[in-house]
């Protein structure tokens, strides 16, 4: 199989370097407008070609396309590969506004060709097992579901710039696991946010953005839903899930390299190192993820990811993005009707 990569940034790097370790994988052909970025690349994996553009990779024959661009690029990226009628894997969002992102799904949705959307703890076999759980009955009731992201530290003014805002390019991360493991849709959120005066202030302040954030969210039937995440955080990068039900509760995410001391005396758990960033800690989700695209390029399996699937996140981080704003519940029939949809 010939895989398409358009985008060799800190994503499309890594992605290229699991892409050459999948046996099936034969040729990856690549493009970047950064050429050390490209060299890089096709120096160290062994399988990886490079072309000018997208467009050359578009022509190249390949199987299925990953796009790792920009964000501000997948809208058009995805139409493109779409129209030449190769399988695409894009990582979120779908488009840099939901505005865009509805356009693309209009003109998809007549079209055979799957679009996977990236959202790797889906596919985190302890999110995987923690959705099963749910799905079996085994908790019971379902009264909470705790969602947590904390990266280890502010990620450059040049990628604020242009990710929406954390609710967008983090969070939304943590609403999707919400809904993919509870099977339910969120229907009010209420967030607020907050900027460390010690990490760059005014780089929030130029974006609009925050640091910090929690979000408190409404499920349909009933579910509290409580999503917290930071972008400094000096112990390492943490991404856990905790379900709790009337019978039981499990998480995901408590593992050796989980970045938390406990204060309990006599208890040395977890004993490190801690996770890094989310390259280790999600290393195995992102496997099986551009795994199973092959597989759906190949027609093998179905999508677990479709446009209209990611979109129904995005619009808990629309909401969110409001409510911190105006300090306010929103309901996702509000974001909805102001779009539209």
């Amino acid at each position: 199989m010939r895989i398409g990569l358009i985008g060799l940034g800190r994503i499309g790097a890594f992605h290229a370097d699991t892409f050459a370790g999948l046996d099936h994988v034969d040729e990856l052909v690549v493009t970047d407008p950064v050429a050390v970025s490209v060299e890089a690349v096709t120096a160290r994996t062994g399988k990886a070609r490079a072309v000018a553009d997208p467009a050359a990779v578009l022509a190249d024959g390949v199987d299925g396309v990953v796009i790792a661009a920009a964000t501000n690029a997948h809208a058009e990226l995805i139409r493109a590969a779409v129209d030449a009628g190769i399988p695409t894997f894009c990582e979120k969002p779908v488009a840099g506004t939901i505005a865009e992102s509805l356009a693309v799904e209009a003109a998809v949705a007549g079209s055979d060709v799957p679009v996977q959307i990236g959202y790797p703890r889906r596919f985190d076999p302890a999110f995987v097992a923690a959705r099963a759980a749910v799905r079996s009955g085994a908790l019971g009731r379902i009264t909470t579901v705790r969602s947590t992201t904390l990266d280890p530290a502010p990620p450059p003014a040049a990628y604020l710039a242009v990710s929406g805002g954390i609710f967008r390019d983090c969070s939304v991360h943590d609403f999707d696991a919400v809904r993919w493991v509870t099977g339910q849709e969120v229907v009010e959120v209420h967030a607020v946010g907050s900027v460390d005066p010690d990490a760059a202030p005014e780089m929030y302040a130029d974006n609009g953005d925050f640091s910090s954030v929690s979000a408190l969210l409404t499920l349909s039937d009933g579910t509290i839903g409580v999503v917290s995440d930071t972008r400094t955080n000096g112990a390492g990068y943490d991404v856990r899930l905790e379900v709790h039900g009337v019978r039981d509760a499990v998480a995901a995410g408590l593992d050796e390299g989980l970045p938390l001391r406990s204060t309990q005396p006599g208890i040395s758990w977890p004993g490190g190192p801690a996770h890094g960033f989310f390259m280790d800690r999600l290393a195995q989700a992102f496997r099986v993820e551009l795994g199973v695209f092959t597989q759906v390029a190949a027609g093998e399996v179905d999508n677990p990811c479709t446009v209209a699937d990611a979109i129904g996140t995005a619009w808990t981080a629309e909401a969110a993005t409001l409510s911190a704003a105006q300090r306010r519940p929103v309901t996702i029939a509000e974001v909805r009707a102001a779009a539209g949809a």
